[in-house]
């Protein structure tokens, strides 16, 4: 059985945001929902994590999870929005904010960083994900895959012949992702990016961001050229830092070099505060967190 894939970009921070639907039964999940945040104003809004929502009562889908595929250190995510939202249109049905197991040596290395009160992070998820674990949507297996490098404790989903690979692979034009986060790792991304490319070649890679260039000269999702996602065939083919010909002195030297010339994300130190703590902003005032209004809906960490 195949799933239905609702894919919605969000072109500030070039973010692919999905649901994925058991058609017949109505049962659907979300993959990495976006919280829209100005780090200039500190004016936290909802625009994006409420197309996702008009979505979601149009089809008439019950929503069973809301999951993540990593820490993300470019944007905020809108889990606990969408599941303070969800729980009152569902009424006593309670989405599960998910991520992978690994997900505490992150939390642990940025406490550290960013002096997060444990208690903040305590709990922070209703689910993490073991390595391979299996889930149902509707009457659809899903299975989880462990995709670590641009973070230790990045995932994937399969569904059906779908892969949704996070920030591990990206479009073929932009090829992968840093890997100098702390806990990241060149060697790893190229062996996650291996496993990726060992899929039957018409299994759909959907990637986690796309930043298209102007010469793209069909674009398949509207006015904003980007694409959601392409086959393993074609990224085998064609993707400019990791085809089938690849070695792995070659890719961990140049993406070495290269993620030493990155500036840091725009909004990295906010985004790990929020994310770390399962989508729930902090308690109090931090430093490099400016925040003048927020949603009702979006909750602070207990």
């Amino acid at each position: 059985m195949e799933p239905k894939i609702h894919t919605v970009f969000e072109p500030v921070t070039g973010t692919w945001q999905y649901i994925i639907a058991d058609p017949s039964r109505k049962e659907a999940v979300i993959i990495d929902s976006v919280l829209d945040y100005d780090r200039d104003t500190g004016v936290i809004s909802t625009a994006s994590a409420d197309k996702l929502l008009e979505l979601i009562m149009g089809n008439e889908y019950m929503v069973s999870r809301i999951l993540e595929t990593h820490v993300h250190a470019d944007h905020l995510t809108a889990s606990r929005y969408l599941q303070n939202m969800l729980l009152q249109r569902q009424q006593q049905q309670r989405p599960l904010v998910c991520i992978g197991k690994h997900i505490s040596q992150v939390q642990e290395t940025m406490g550290q960083i960013y002096d997060i009160p444990a208690s903040e992070m305590q709990d922070a998820f209703d689910y993490t994900f073991s390595d391979g674990e299996k889930f149902r949507i509707g009457d659809l297996e899903a299975q989880v895959l462990h995709l670590p490098g641009h973070t230790p404790d990045h995932i994937g989903y399969i569904v059906g012949s779908n892969v949704f690979t996070g920030d591990s692979m990206f479009n073929p034009d932009i090829g992968s992702a840093r890997c100098d986060f702390p806990g990241g790792s060149a060697v790893a991304l190229y062996k996650s990016m291996h496993k990726l490319l060992s899929f039957p070649g018409h299994f759909r890679l959907y990637t986690g961001h796309d930043y298209p260039s102007k010469d793209r000269c069909v674009p398949e999702n509207g006015k904003s050229g980007a694409i959601p996602y392409t086959t393993v065939e074609a990224q085998s083919k064609e993707n400019k830092h990791m085809n089938a010909s690849t070695q792995l002195v070659d890719f961990v030297r140049w993406r070495t070099e290269r993620d030493s010339a990155l500036p840091e994300p725009k909004l990295l130190h906010q985004s790990m505060h929020v994310n770390v703590r399962g989508g729930r902003l902090p308690v109090g005032l931090v430093e490099r967190f400016k925040l003048e209004q927020k949603p009702v809906n979006v909750p602070r960490a207990a």
